[in-house]
């Protein structure tokens, strides 16, 4: 094991994200990342072709929109998308989430281009 075991503060790590759909990377365990994020607006639609995807709310409210129907998850629920699946997130107020998915993704906010 290298480095000291320490805790993190989930409303410190929420209280520095200064930009929405912009994940931080809060912890990183057997090839996941966790990452915080600030979900507010509308993201674009996109469809991850080799990772699933799991969006669990902290604070707020967020719909997930699919081709065929939508999802409105508050404060302590979750929904796992599954890879291959086309949606977009839509926060109509700022939305704080967790998400959970392999190191190797790259965080959609880092993009500026259209995913669909």
């Amino acid at each position: 094991m290298t480095g000291e075991i320490q805790k993190q503060d989930l409303l410190d790590v929420f209280a520095q994200i200064e930009e929405p759909w912009k994940p931080e990377l809060i912890a990183s365990l057997n090839g996941q990342a966790l990452r915080a994020a600030l979900f507010e607006g509308e993201f674009v639609w996109h469809k991850p072709d080799e990772e699933d995807e799991l969006f669990f709310v902290v604070q707020g409210e967020c719909e997930l929109q699919f081709r065929d129907h939508s999802l409105q998850l508050s404060g302590g629920q979750l929904c796992v998308v599954p890879k291959g699946t086309l949606h977009r997130a839509v926060a109509k107020e700022p939305c704080l989430m967790l998400l959970l998915e392999p190191e190797s993704t790259t965080p959609r906010g880092d993009s500026d281009q259209s995913l669909t």
